[in-house]
This record gives C-alpha cells, structure tokens and sequence, in this order.
C-alpha cells in the first residue's frame, strides 16, 4: 500500500455503513475516551489520598518527636488509614466504577462497533485525518511506513 495515499484497509468506512453512523459511533468512542480520562483521575485521586496518608504518617512521627503524643495519637487514630466514603477506601471506589460503568460501557462499545462498522474502530478519526493532512507531503502519509 502506498502510504501517502489512502488508510489502510481496517481503517476505511465499511461499505454500507452511512455517515450518520459513521458520526454515532464516533460519538460512541469519543464518550468511552472521557470514561478513560475518569479513570485516570480516579487513580489520581487514589494515588493523591495514598501519598497524602503516608505524610499524616510522617506527621505523626514529627509530633511524637516535638513531644505532642496527644496530638499524634488523634491523628494516628482518627485520619490514617480512615475510610474516604464509609467503608471503601480509594482502590475500592476504583474497582465499583470498572465494575459498574467503565467494564460494561467498553464491552456495548465494542459490541456496537462490531455489529455496526465490522470491527473497524476510529473510523471517523482516520477519515478526519485523510481530510486533514496534506496529500503528498512526507509528514503526513496515511500509514506507517511499511516495515
């Protein structure tokens, strides 16, 4: 194929499959791509509460060691290793989102995108790139170079 030209086979709109659809399942995929942003910050989030617990950690020593046991024993027993939502920390929120939404909405969208475009995924991006990119140019061929 010569890759200043057209897409590769799995990226061309099957034939059959009509512009509105084309546009549905690009609204599909583009909806699944914010679920993956949202878990990313979820595990943000995860990884924030995590450090953040290991530092009350070291501000627990600090007190104890300033001669504030008091002080150090209510944060020990209190904050660390406290709950975020009553009775889950962080990597359980993790795991009922994948679980409830994130697990369920990826398999309809790959179900769809089976039924409807034959597998064929971002076929609305490459169609944007061949509008795009400038014909001819080195920097903007359709495909990798073949190997």
């Amino acid at each position: 194929m010569d890759s200043n030209r057209e897409m590769d086979p799995q990226h061309q709109v099957p034939d059959g499959v009509g512009e509105q659809t084309l546009r549905a399942l690009g609204a599909l995929s583009k909806a699944l791509e914010t679920t993956e942003r949202a878990r990313g910050h979820l595990y943000g989030f995860h990884q924030l509460t995590g450090t953040a617990d290991f530092e009350l950690g070291d501000a627990v020593r600090l007190l104890r060691e300033a001669g504030h046991e008091e002080q150090a024993a209510r944060v020990e027993r209190d904050i660390v290793g406290r709950n975020v939502i009553p009775g889950h920390w962080t990597f359980q929120i993790i795991e009922a989102y994948n679980s409830t939404y994130h697990e369920p909405f990826a398999a309809m969208e790959r179900d769809i995108v089976d039924e409807l475009a034959g597998g064929r995924e971002h076929l609305l991006e490459a169609r944007l790139k061949t509008l795009r990119r400038t014909h001819g140019h080195p920097d903007h061929t359709a495909t990798p170079p073949a190997s």
